[in-house]
């Protein structure tokens, strides 16, 4: 009975790490931003999915999603008021990275800051490290 209760209590416990803002920080503009999409989705407790992707004119892509929960193996950051999760492959590659969101009609949209950016094309859009 004992040694099956201790059996269940392992299982529950949480599939994810903590992380924090050394490895992604989240400005307050961006913060917002990623708040009030969350809202508008129906997901007031959801988190922001920040990856890294092959692709784009200089090799890596960001890939950002809206999802319910961290998966499994995700490292869960909170910063600004929103919950950002990272899985481990793209840590190596967003380590002391910065997002901000720029509300303009030219040049507006998600920034990424990315101290790990050996180069970065023309458009903003993929960089490599």
């Amino acid at each position: 009975m004992i040694g099956s209760s201790a059996n269940k209590s392992v299982s529950a416990a949480p599939s994810f790490r903590l992380g924090d803002e050394r490895l992604i920080k989240v400005s307050p503009s961006a913060a917002k931003k990623v708040g009030s999409l969350l809202a508008k989705q129906g997901r007031p407790q959801g988190v922001l999915r920040v990856a890294v992707v092959g692709g784009g004119c200089s090799g890596l892509q960001y890939k950002m999603d809206l999802q319910d929960a961290p998966a499994n193996r995700d490292i869960l950051v909170e910063s600004a008021g929103i919950r950002v999760v990272v899985d481990p492959k793209s840590a190596l590659y967003v380590t002391g990275s910065e997002l901000d969101y720029v509300d303009a009609l030219q040049e507006g949209g998600f920034k990424v800051k990315n101290p790990n950016a050996a180069t970065s094309c023309s458009c903003g859009e993929s960089f490599s490290a």
